[in-house]
């Protein structure tokens, strides 16, 4: 008599069929979006779905990338398991900082960092513009559509002014140039795995915290973390939803206070980060018994939100008036031309290369512990509901048609908060060497480029 499969190789016979699936989608979308390319020229990509041009090259950083690599699935998760709270959360950003640099100087530190953010589309390009910054921001809706006179470049244009200010700062504050600018966004945003620790210690417990760490430090997502402003945008919005965490779970006006102005400032960085509004929201369900409690918490959270709406809105910047205006821009460019019928479903392809199979394995495990949540162990159920929230934005902002192409790098503030879904898994460092060779793959045979 044939013995039937245990449920630990039921698991992992469904994890494979997950991330077959996922392969699938990632296939099709290479050959549907490389016959479109080729036949319409509609796409506006070189690589579909990836905005990325077939180059294998090997570069100064390639050794130190593999050294890390090695290095975190071979001790990663018993050191994530055996150091200290307090000492894991500085290893895990130093490692994760080594980890984006390393796979950004694989294209060299010209390429892969200094001359990221002074491009033709990018934010360096108007710092001059800014001499007069009040005067800056009361007229910069009147430079977003194409047509107007000195039109803000394709970045500049796109997100509120927070992002360029950020760069504009920097220089007053001598750290000119692309060098710099690129330091910043790969030093800050190593950051975002540190606070999403905090928050899953606060909201679902310690050890499953410490199973995601080595996930969250050698993510895949590091290829379009270094260097690219989003990886700033995306630790300020980790740490708006960990203070959050921090704030409801220990009745703390103060962690509060933070977490709304960063809040603000995360949808004056990108409008797109709105949407973190449903991470948020999972965060207050999740601490709706700490918020009863303390309820002295939510006066400071929308007092603190308030601040930077509305420095901007006194400088003359109208927050809706922009977006409207960019909405039309958008569609003057690629964006109303790229095919919305092929990327809604291409940008989950490029969350699939950004976030690695073992993501894809463990949604699938969140999926079914929150389908088993009455019986299911409390903190797993907690984790679970906190990651199911950033599929609900990235699902909002695919179909909203705003996000089509160059995602591998939009949602990484999104993308971040699924990586957690990892400490579902059993075997970490079989799954860590799979998401730290797809990491490896990406840069050494791709040229990523925004």
């Amino acid at each position: 008599m044939r013995t039937p499969p245990t449920a630990p190789s039921r698991d992992l016979r469904r994890d494979a069929y997950a991330v077959g699936a996922a392969a699938l989608l990632v296939t099709a979308s290479v050959l549907v979006g490389r016959h479109i390319q080729d036949t319409r020229r509609t796409l506006f990509v070189d690589w579909p779905p990836l905005l990325a041009s077939w180059a294998p090259h090997t570069g100064p950083g390639t050794p130190a990338a593999v050294l890390i690599a090695v290095a975190t699935v071979a001790y990663g998760p018993v050191l994530a398991a055996r150091l200290s709270w307090r000492a894991l959360l500085p290893s895990a950003w130093a490692t994760s900082t080594v980890w984006i640099l390393s796979l950004a100087l694989v294209d060299g530190w010209h390429r892969g960092v200094a001359r990221r953010l002074t491009t033709r589309h990018e934010y360096l390009q108007v710092i001059d513009r800014f001499h007069d910054v009040p005067a800056a921001l009361r007229g910069f809706t009147g430079h977003i559509l194409l047509d107007s006179p000195d039109n803000w470049p394709a970045h500049v244009a796109g997100h509120p002014p927070a992002a360029t200010l950020t760069f504009v700062l920097l220089d007053r504050a001598g750290l000119r140039g692309g060098g710099w600018a690129g330091a910043w966004c790969v030093v800050v945003g190593a950051t975002a795995c540190v606070a999403v620790l905090v928050a899953l210690r606060a909201l679902a417990d310690e050890a499953l915290a410490r199973r995601a760490a080595p996930f969250l430090v050698l993510a895949p997502a590091a290829v379009w973390m270094g260097t690219s402003a989003d990886a700033y945008f995306a630790a300020v919005a980790a740490w708006a939803v960990a203070l959050l965490a921090l704030a409801v779970t220990r009745g703390s006006p103060g962690w509060a206070g933070v977490s709304g102005l960063l809040f603000g400032l995360t949808c004056y960085l990108s409008y797109g980060l709105t949407l973190v509004a449903l991470i948020a929201g999972a965060v207050l369900v999740l601490g709706r018994h700490g918020v009863r409690r303390h309820p002295v918490v939510l006066a400071p959270l929308l007092a603190g939100l308030a601040v930077v709406p509305a420095v901007f809105t006194l400088a003359g910047f109208d927050w809706w008036e922009a977006y409207r205006l960019l909405v039309t821009r958008y569609a003057q460019g690629a964006g109303g031309i790229r095919p919305y019928g092929y990327w809604v479903w291409a940008n989950l392809a490029c969350v699939v290369l950004v976030t690695g199979p073992a993501t894809v394995a463990g949604l699938r495990r969140t999926a079914a512990s929150l389908l088993r949540h009455r019986t299911g162990a409390r903190a797993g159920v907690r984790l679970a509901f906190l990651v199911a929230a950033a599929p609900a934005a990235l699902l909002v902002a695919d179909l909203s048609g705003m996000s089509k192409a160059e995602t591998e790098r939009i949602w990484l503030p999104f993308a971040l908060w699924l990586l957690p879904a990892c400490a579902f898994l059993p075997r970490p460092r079989l799954w860590l060497a799979a998401q730290a060779l797809l990491a490896l793959l990406l840069n050494h045979l791709l040229l990523t480029g925004w």
